[in-house]
């Protein structure tokens, strides 16, 4: 079972979100929207996807596969992009690639709400898949994310990545408030109310069955279609990430080594 963390060292998941905005977003003088990205690249994932991974998350999850260089420094890691040219990058790839999905991952996509619409607009019109992952708190800060995403649901579908089962497991995989656990659920929810596809994905390998079963308890009564789409997302043990976990004495039920991941999850 996973300890309790200190009340005194939460923080407050949305307040920290609009303070990495602040440094991996800046506006250029056409009103655009830039955002720092520290990489473009196909991946395996989907069965195959173009990935932009951009820098800076509103949460400070003890798992993160992302390197800690990048994680600890937003302000310094990657550089600015236009939504203009950081799509184009990812059509080109997609095109050389022949891949027809494509996403933003590494930190958290909706930070920069403006760019990241603005970057989905001027991928519209090609014939492809963009699958937007995200923690869900932004979108459930603000009350228009949702509507405003569904102007381009022919072509998008939201994953919401839930941090753990529950208020208690999420605080202490990410350090932040209890609470807070509720907004990703509100995300879920606020997306099927603006009829945006979405569905949960639970980093499940810090959690018991008994949790894990509450939480789809809990998803089906905002939706039954949630519960029946829940996709289980477990460790990946890259080598820093297994020293992550040894530096907060963190254990866990499931991991797989990265040759060795489950078909079912790449």
């Amino acid at each position: 079972m996973l300890g309790r963390s200190p009340s005194a060292h939460y923080y407050d998941a949305p307040q920290r979100h609009i303070a990495i905005d602040k440094l991996v977003t800046r506006m250029d003088p056409d009103g655009q929207q830039e955002k720092k990205y520290y990489r473009v690249r196909p991946a395996r994932w989907y069965g195959g996807i173009v990935t932009a991974d951009c820098s800076g998350c509103g949460l400070l999850c003890k798992f993160c596969w992302v390197k800690d260089e990048v994680m600890a420094n937003p302000a310094t890691s990657g550089r600015f992009y236009t939504p203009k040219r950081i799509a184009g990058e990812l059509l080109a790839i997609a095109k050389k690639r022949r891949l027809s999905q494509i996403r933003v991952s590494g930190g958290e996509p909706t930070i920069g709400k403006k760019h990241m619409l603005q970057l989905l607009h001027h991928l519209q019109g090609y014939g492809l898949n963009f699958i937007l992952e995200t923690n869900g708190i932004p979108i459930a800060a603000d009350v228009g994310f949702a509507k405003d995403l569904s102007a381009f649901r022919d072509f998008m579908h939201v994953r919401v990545s839930l941090k753990g089962c529950d208020e208690e497991e999420f605080s202490v995989l990410t350090g932040a408030r209890p609470e807070d656990f509720k907004l990703q659920l509100k995300a879920l929810e606020s997306l099927l109310d603006a009829k945006v596809g979405c569905h949960p994905s639970v980093m499940s390998s810090f959690s018991t069955q008994d949790s894990f079963n509450a939480l789809i308890r809990r998803l089906k009564d905002i939706d039954p279609k949630l519960s029946q789409n829940a996709e289980v997302e477990e460790l990946i043990l890259y080598p820093h990430v297994v020293k992550r976990l040894k530096k907060y004495g963190l254990a866990y039920y499931v991991g797989h080594e990265p040759d060795q991941v489950p078909a079912d999850q790449i």
